[in-house]
């Protein structure tokens, strides 16, 4: 099966790393197809850059549906355009957010996420309530690093996401770590090494989930909100 992996932003640095835990995570027979979107902002930080980041994302999925694409992830943790995306795709979209978040909610009883900058904080505490996972979730912590900063300076995110991992399993009693950022992706098991509890990466979760889903035979239903968009010609046409 051929999983798409899309990595919204521009930063085809980050791709990389992206597809090589990617990679790492998939079964025999899967192929991954990861690319970065075009023309998009450099990093995702807030809700401007996630909407100017969707058109170019929803035309990438489009174009790997063409190409054969069995299931599709959606490599930022703001999961952005997820619904639209649903809508445009046959088979299943996962974003990473939703796919750590149920898979920390399997695992443990009680999860911290960790992401870059204090902004974020209040986008990912809107999705964990939207994926129904407030309860489990005891806090959702930032290292106030940028997106970018985690490549360009990473013994400094190292360091940072270490210490908040250890004062969330100190303070606030979690007993799993979701790291919230695809480009934390390559330090998922040092953390759980030096922690001592499972630390989940997004991109791993969505992979692993895209593929069950995959060889389950499930696609997105097109009864309902999901269905395709409507082609408005039509409308335009009957308007003249």
């Amino acid at each position: 099966m051929r999983i798409h992996v899309i990595n919204p932003n521009s930063t085809a640095s980050m791709t990389d790393q992206i597809a090589r835990a990617a990679e790492a995570a998939r079964s025999e027979g899967s192929l991954i197809d990861a690319e970065t979107a075009i023309g998009t902002p450099v990093s995702i930080e807030g809700y401007s850059d996630e909407a100017m980041a969707v058109p170019a994302m929803l035309a990438a999925i489009r174009a790997a549906e063409k190409r054969g694409a069995s299931a599709h992830v959606i490599a930022c943790f703001d999961d952005p355009g997820l619904a639209a995306a649903r809508e445009v795709a046959t088979g299943p979209v996962i974003g990473i957010c939703q796919a750590a978040v149920q898979v920390a909610m399997t695992v443990a009883t009680r999860f911290a996420v960790i992401t870059t900058l204090p902004r974020s904080v209040p986008v990912i505490e809107d999705l964990v309530k939207h994926y129904g996972a407030s309860a489990r979730c005891r806090r959702v912590r930032s290292v106030d690093l940028p997106v970018l900063a985690l490549e360009a300076d990473p013994e400094s995110a190292r360091t940072k996401l270490l210490g908040e991992a250890r004062a969330a399993i100190r303070e606030d009693g979690v007993d799993a770590i979701v790291l919230g950022c695809a480009g934390m992706a390559e330090l998922c098991d040092w953390l759980s090494r030096e922690t001592g509890v499972p630390v989940i990466d997004g991109v791993v979760a969505a992979v692993k989930l895209a593929e069950a889903l995959a060889s389950g035979g499930f696609r997105t239903s097109k009864a309902g909100a999901y269905a395709y968009p409507r082609d408005k010609s039509v409308d335009v046409a009957a308007a003249r």
